[in-house]
């Protein structure tokens, strides 16, 4: 009985191994980036210099809940989801 306890813990015990690097490797650092994205996102304001996830670069002259209006040329503006800026171009 005690014997059959011992295997069946030896079996589980890689899993749960296997289910702590899974967390902190993969899972854990994604969820954080995923955050950052977001504050990021969060944080854009008119004015801002952006890098879209197209490669497109504009300055924020409109900015709403969902839209963005990037003016990428002179007299030339483009609108975009929020979630297609990549990242605050910085200098």
């Amino acid at each position: 009985m005690q014997g059959d306890a011992l295997t069946m813990i030896n079996s589980i015990f890689p899993f749960i191994i296997m289910g702590g690097v899974f967390y902190f490797m993969l899972w854990r650092p994604q969820k954080q980036e995923q955050k950052k994205r977001q504050e990021m996102l969060e944080s854009l304001k008119i004015g801002d210099d952006v890098i879209t996830l197209g490669g497109i670069i504009g300055k924020i002259t409109k900015i709403d809940d969902r839209e963005v209006t990037l003016k990428v040329a002179e007299n030339v503006e483009m609108q975009f989801l929020r979630t297609a800026i990549g990242h605050i171009k910085t200098e």
